[in-house]
């Protein structure tokens, strides 16, 4: 995506524009070039979107850390890719605090309003689910923002949303994958009169090299800052949020079933955002931190890496089948419950029971859950009980890593679900809904973890992920993508230390994602170079054009740092450092 702020000619105070429509990008100069991998010192960021890596960066320049940088260049996302993230979603950050030698996460996860039951989704098509107030889980990215700056950063909320503030303002300038996922939603915004107005004016998404400006956003912004949280947990801003999934802005005339939520605003007067503790799994000498519940990320990845250092060789049908195994085990297991099996789950002796099913051949399909009992022979059988299906997982949300030059490190995923969330803006805001509540599964299904209900967090593949090696941080990465995240995380950390791969290599590597599925998805790249002998053992492939957009940096000895962002995928991504090499 090649975006960039548009130069004010002279310095004036900025004003509140009140035109929504893009206006052309006439004879601006060309837009500076994302660049997908940075070297240097003083710290690093890497982001889809360069408007938000520069966000981050000037941060750094004026002395704030790795989390007020982060916080920030999320507030811009909100703006730049407001399809992936935005102040009405939420995230999952794991944090490393170099000053404290510990690893943190906090849980920025959106929860079920108190009159969501297990059958409050079930029969309803899941496109109509999610074009709806019912899809719209309370927001938790305010929360998790506040929580996190107060907690580990510098910096007032009202000073990181500054730079989000200003690029709504003067805009940004309009490019083919914005454009394209506008495009793919016309529809169903065309059906929503406040979405309409925001995102296609003069009723037709707006043209690439356009200035896309979103002034209302500003505004919002700007009291967000002036108010804190307050104003949307319980304030106006809140009251205009429920009053807009209750009774969702519908175009006249439009025939779209648009169902109404459940959100009340005790809803979001009851939310908060959690500091937990991260999951951990001890991997080729080095320390691997994840996010745990109600994230499986850091369960089925970490589960996945045990399986893989059980065995005496690991290449891509190791890769392949040890995903396949953890993904049969988070269906069965994991989710917003108490009493998860988790110690067992990322236990070595379950690993290695787990391991023993790997042969030359692809597994048969489903593969069954294991039984996490804490008690492991050399080769347990399986339950025999395929998991149930999973819950569909929006392909969107995006991630960003930051490191500052005290050596703290941040893997932060943010969200508000499907490409577009649920498709409306709240009137007068700039915001649109998240649809995570169609994170749940739909049901009728007995006993699986993942069915709504109230308060609960629908379970996550979100996996941000940060790796020590003798206490000290080596690697912090992370991908957007639904359940491929947790594939796209693990098939990278398998790149980078089973097959040698440097890190940029390791990113831009063609990738394929197995989840428990009869045939893995593959990009055609994949096919190409593994298929064949993939498909000598048994795997069988489905075409997938492009899975992830992940974001990594990696310390690579005496204070430098390399930020590596997508070459390709998802229009490439921006790495920056505050000092090049």
């Amino acid at each position: 995506m090649r975006r960039h702020i548009l130069a004010l000619v002279a310095v004036t105070p900025l004003l509140v524009m009140a035109p929504l429509a893009p206006v052309a990008a006439e004879h601006k100069p060309p837009p500076a070039q994302k660049q997908p991998v940075a070297e240097g010192y003083g710290g690093a960021v890497a982001t889809v979107d360069l408007d938000a890596s520069k966000a981050a960066l000037a941060v750094l320049q004026k002395g704030g850390n790795a989390m007020d940088a982060a916080v920030a260049a999320g507030a811009v996302l909100g703006v730049t890719e407001p399809y992936s993230a935005g102040l009405a979603g939420g995230g999952f950050m794991v944090y490393y605090d170099a000053r404290r030698g510990k690893v943190h996460s906090i849980d920025g996860r959106e929860t079920a309003p108190s009159a969501m039951t297990p059958t409050s989704l079930e029969g309803i098509p899941f496109a109509e689910a999610v074009t709806s107030g019912l899809s719209a889980g309370v927001p938790g990215a305010v929360a998790q923002w506040e929580l996190a700056l107060r907690t580990f950063g510098t910096i007032s909320l009202r000073e990181a949303l500054k730079p989000a503030i200003e690029v709504a303002r003067k805009g940004f300038v309009v490019d083919q994958t914005f454009h394209d996922q506008t495009a793919a939603n016309a529809a169903r915004f065309k059906d929503i009169a406040s979405t309409a107005k925001l995102y296609l004016p003069n009723g037709a998404p707006p043209p690439v090299g356009s200035v896309f400006k979103n002034p209302e956003l500003a505004d919002t912004y700007h009291e967000l800052g002036r108010r804190g949280g307050e104003w949307l947990y319980g304030g106006r801003l809140g009251q205009e949020i429920v009053r807009t999934v209750k009774n969702p802005p519908i175009t006249p005339g439009a025939t779209r079933n648009v169902r109404p939520g459940l959100m009340e605003l005790s809803d979001l007067t009851a939310y908060r955002a959690l500091l937990r503790e991260p999951t951990r799994v001890d991997y080729k000498g080095m320390q691997v931190y994840g996010m745990p519940i109600p994230s499986s990320g850091g369960s089925t990845v970490g589960e996945a890496l045990n399986i893989l250092e059980a065995l005496p060789n690991v290449g891509m049908h190791e890769y392949l089948e040890a995903s396949r195994l953890a993904f049969a085990d988070r269906g069965k297991y994991v989710g917003d419950i108490p009493n998860v099996p988790m110690a067992e789950l990322l236990s070595d002796g379950f690993a290695k029971e787990r391991a023993c099913l790997v042969g030359e051949r692809a597994m048969a399909h489903p593969a069954a859950p294991g039984e996490p009992d804490g008690s492991y022979s050399d080769c347990g059988q399986p339950l025999g009980e395929p998991a149930p299906s999973p819950a569909e997982e929006g392909p969107e949300t995006t991630h960003l890593v930051v490191a500052d030059r005290w050596g703290n490190v941040l893997a932060y995923n943010l969200t508000i679900e499907s490409t577009g969330g649920n498709g409306i803006v709240v009137p007068g805001r700039g915001v649109l809904l998240n649809n995570e509540l169609t994170d749940f599964t739909f049901g009728p299904a007995p006993g699986d973890p993942n069915l709504p209900a109230p308060g609960k967090r629908p379970r996550s593949s979100m996996a941000p992920t940060i790796v020590l090696e003798h206490g000290r941080p080596v690697l912090a990465v992370g991908s957007p993508g639904g359940s491929t995240i947790i594939t796209t995380v693990l098939q990278i950390m398998v790149n980078r230390y089973e097959l040698g791969m440097p890190l940029p290599e390791a990113l831009a590597a063609p990738r394929a994602t197995q989840r428990n599925t009869e045939q893995t998805q593959a990009e055609p790249g994949f096919i190409q170079t593994y298929g064949a002998e993939l498909g000598a053992r048994g795997h069988l492939f489905a075409p997938n054009p492009e899975i992830g957009a992940a974001t990594a940096l990696e310390f690579v000895g005496r204070g430098r740092i390399q930020a590596v962002a997508e070459p390709v995928r998802r229009g490439g991504g921006s790495a920056l450092v505050v000092r090049p090499r």
